[in-house]
C-alpha cells in the first residue's frame, strides 16, 4: 500500500491496519503498542467507510520524527457541531464521525481533531514507542499525485534545530517518475545545506538540479518572531491566521534552468500564525475566514485541511505547514531532517 487511500469499502480497513503494524514494527514498538496502534488506525478507517463522504486516509512515518507513526484521515462531510462531546466514549449519533474518538483519544500518543457541519472532519494522530522523543509537532507537510498516479513529482522536506524550521517545497516539472527525481534531487540538495540562509539554500538548487526537469522551488526559515523566505517559480509562500493572510515573495523561474536575480524577504511572524507554502496543485483562493477555527490546530490537521479545501485532483499537489515555537528553546541541539518526495 502506498500514499493516500480511499476509504470506501471495508478492505481500506486491514490495507491501512497492515501497513500501521508494519511501519509501528519498524520503529521498533513492542507487541502491546503495536496492538493498540492497530486498534486505533482499525477504528478510525472504519468510522471513514461507515459514516464519511469521500474519506481518505494515510498511514506514515511522522515528518518530524520518523520513529513515530502517523495516521490523518480527512473527509467531505457530515463533519461534526461539537468535537468535545464526540470524544467521549460511548458518544453515538447516526450519520457522525463520533464513534470511537474517545478510545482513539487514549490510545494515541498525541492527536488533534478540526470538524465543521457540512464540510467535514480532519483527524490526525500519532503514535510514539517508549522512550522515543515525541515529535515537536511545529511543522507538516503532505502531498498528494495527480489523479490515480501513485508517484507524486511534488515534495518536501523539513528541518528542525533549536527554535528555528527550515522547510522546502519543490514542484517538479511535469508529473510521474522524472518530476519526482528532479524533487528528490532537490530534496538532496536541500539537507546537505539545511543550515545556509535561504536565498543561498535556493541558489545551490538552482545550480544542483541544472541535470533534471527542474523545477519550482521555495524556502522558509521560521524563527520567533519571524520568518525568512526566498523562492524560484510559482511555490506560493504565506503567513496565515484566522483572521487572514499575507503573501511572500518569489521571484520567478525554474530551477536549474532559469531564473533572475534571487532574493530573500524577512517577515513578521505573530504567534498564533502558521507559515504555509505550496505548490500550484492547490489553488490561492483558500480563505483563512471560511475555515474556522483551522488554523488553531496543529500543523498535520491545517496541512491537511488546506489539501481538502484547495487541493486539485488535476494535478500533483505538496503543501507543507510551520508553526513558530510558542516558548524558549533551549540550547540547539544536533539537526534532526526529514525529506519526502512525495508519499510513495
Amino acid at each position: 500500500m502506498t500514499g493516500w487511500v480511499r476509504a470506501e469499502d471495508p478492505s481500506a480497513v486491514g490495507a491501512v491496519r497492515r501497513k500501521a503494524v508494519a511501519l509501528a514494527e519498524a520503529a521498533g514498538f513492542d507487541q502491546v503498542l503495536i496492538g493498540q496502534t492497530a486498534v486505533a488506525v482499525s477504528e478510525a478507517v472504519s468510522n471513514l467507510v461507515k459514516h464519511a463522504t469521500d474519506g481518505t486516509v494515510i498511514v506514515r512515518p511522522h515528518p518530524e520524527a520518523p520513529a513515530t507513526v502517523e495516521l490523518i484521515t480527512v473527509d467531505r462531510g457530515p463533519g461534526m457541531a461539537d468535537v468535545a462531546r464526540a470524544l467521549r466514549d460511548g458518544y453515538s449519533t447516526s450519520g457522525t464521525l463520533g464513534i470511537g474518538l474517545g478510545a482513539i483519544s487514549r490510545i494515541a500518543s498525541g492527536y488533534d481533531v478540526h470538524s465543521l457541519p457540512g464540510k467535514g472532519t480532519v483527524l490526525a494522530m500519532h503514535f510514539t514507542a517508549g522512550r522515543a522523543p515525541a515529535p515537536p509537532l511545529r511543522a507538516s507537510g503532505l502531498t498528494r499525485p495527480i489523479g490515480d498516479e501513485t508517484v507524486c513529482g511534488d515534495g518536501f522536506a523539513i528541518a528542525e534545530a533549536g527554535p528555528a524550521t527550515t522547510v522546502l517545497v519543490c514542484d517538479g516539472l511535469g508529473h510521474g517518475h522524472i518530476a519526482a527525481q528532479a524533487t528528490q534531487r532537490a530534496v538532496e540538495l536541500f539537507l546537505d545545506v539545511r543550515d545556509q540562509e535561504p536565498v543561498d539554500i535556493v541558489r545551490r538548487l538552482h545550480t544542483g538540479m541544472n541535470g533534471t526537469r527542474g523545477g519550482a522551488v521555495a524556502v522558509a526559515r521560521v524563527e520567533p518572531g519571524q520568518v525568512h523566505f526566498a523562492g524560484l517559480g510559482n511555490v506560493s509562500g504565506w503567513v496565515a491566521h484566522a483572521e487572514g493572510r499575507q503573501g511572500m515573495v518569489s521571484v520567478p523561474g525554474i530551477a536549474g534552468h532559469q531564473g533572475g536575480r534571487l532574493r530573500q524577504y524577512t517577515y513578521e511572524l505573530p504567534g498564533y500564525a502558521t507559515v504555509v507554502l505550496h505548490t500550484d496543485g492547490l489553488t490561492d483562493r483558500w480563505d483563512p475566514a471560511l475555515l474556522p477555527g483551522l488554523f488553531s490546530r496543529t500543523p498535520a490537521v491545517i496541512a491537511a485541511g488546506l489539501m481538502r479545501e484547495a487541493g486539485s485532483r488535476r494535478d500533483d499537489a505538496c503543501v507543507v505547514t510551520v508553526r513558530p515555537p510558542q516558548e524558549p528553546t533551549r540550547p540547539a541541539p544536533p539537526a534532526q531532517e526529514t525529506g519526502r518526495h512525495g508519499e510513495v
